[in-house]
C-alpha cells in the first residue's frame, strides 16, 4: 500500500470518527493510566447508580461510546471526599444517586459527533426543547473536552429513603437550559431548598459546584487538572492494576 493510499484511508477514518484513538488538541494531555482510579461502588457502597450514558435514556438516545458497564469510576481523592458527603446525607435520611462520574474522552468525542448530526433530534423534547441542536456546541453545552474526563467530577442527586424516590430538584438531569441553573428562580421554595442541600453538603466536603447545572460537582483539589483520560468505563480498567 503506497503512502498516498494510506493517507486517503486515514483521512476517511478521521472524517467518520471511527477506528482512531482520541485526538488531543494542542496543550491537552491524554492518558490511559487508570492506576489512581477506583470503583465508586467500592468506595461509596451506599451510593445508588443510574449511569445514564450506559443506557439509552440520555440526550443522545443511544449508549455512549466508552460506557461498557453500568458502573462509575472516580479518582481515589474524589471518591474519598464523596464518601464523606454520602455519610452525611445518610444521617439526614438520604442517599446519593449517581448519574455520571469519570467520562472517557471517547464518550466526549461521541457527543461532538452527535452534535454535528443535526438531523438526529430524537431526544430534543426531553433534554433541549427550547434549543435548536445547532445551538448546543456554540453555547457550550457540548465541548471537545470535559472536566469529567479528568476523573474528579460527579453528576448526582439525592434519593429520599423514606419515600423511595429521588428528591424533587425542579428539573431533570442533563436538561439544557436555564431551568438547570442551581439558582433558577422558577422553581418552588422546596425545590430550591433541595438544590441547596445537595450543594451545601458537596461544598462542605471539598467539591465546587457549577453555576449552570445543579447536579454537577468537581473536587476542588482535583489531582489531574490538566489530564484527560481515555480508558473505558469498565471494572477491568481498575481491576487490572
Amino acid at each position: 500500500m503506497n503512502a498516498l493510499v494510506k493517507l486517503f484511508i486515514f483521512a476517511l477514518m478521521l472524517s467518520l470518527g471511527a477506528g482512531l484513538p482520541a485526538l488531543a488538541e494542542k496543550g491537552v494531555r491524554l492518558s490511559d493510566d487508570a492506576s489512581d482510579f477506583v470503583l465508586l461502588s467500592d468506595a461509596v457502597p451506599d451510593a445508588i447508580l443510574e449511569i445514564r450514558y450506559y443506557s439509552t435514556y440520555n440526550f443522545i438516545g443511544d449508549r455512549v461510546d466508552g460506557y461498557e458497564e453500568p458502573i462509575a469510576l472516580l479518582t481515589k481523592e474524589a471518591a474519598l471526599a464523596l464518601k464523606a458527603a454520602s455519610d452525611e446525607v445518610k444521617q439526614l435520611g438520604y442517599r446519593l444517586k449517581i448519574y455520571d462520574a469519570y467520562r472517557p474522552q471517547m464518550a466526549v468525542d461521541h457527543f461532538v459527533r452527535w452534535a454535528g448530526a443535526e438531523s438526529d433530534t430524537r431526544m430534543q423534547a426531553y433534554f433541549y426543547p427550547q434549543l435548536q441542536k445547532s445551538q448546543l456546541f456554540p453555547q457550550g453545552y457540548i465541548a471537545r473536552h470535559s472536566g469529567h474526563s479528568r476523573g474528579s467530577t460527579v453528576d448526582l442527586t439525592l434519593f429520599d429513603m423514606a419515600s423511595g424516590k429521588e428528591v424533587d430538584m425542579g428539573g431533570p438531569f442533563d436538561y439544557f437550559g436555564a431551568l438547570s441553573h442551581p439558582d433558577f428562580k422558577g422553581v418552588t421554595p422546596e425545590q430550591y431548598a433541595n438544590r441547596m442541600l445537595l450543594r451545601d453538603v458537596m461544598v462542605k466536603h471539598g467539591f465546587k459546584p457549577l453555576n449552570t447545572e445543579w447536579w454537577h460537582f468537581t473536587l476542588r483539589d482535583e489531582p489531574f487538572e490538566d489530564t484527560y483520560f481515555t480508558f473505558p468505563v469498565t471494572s477491568k480498567s481498575v481491576r487490572a492494576k
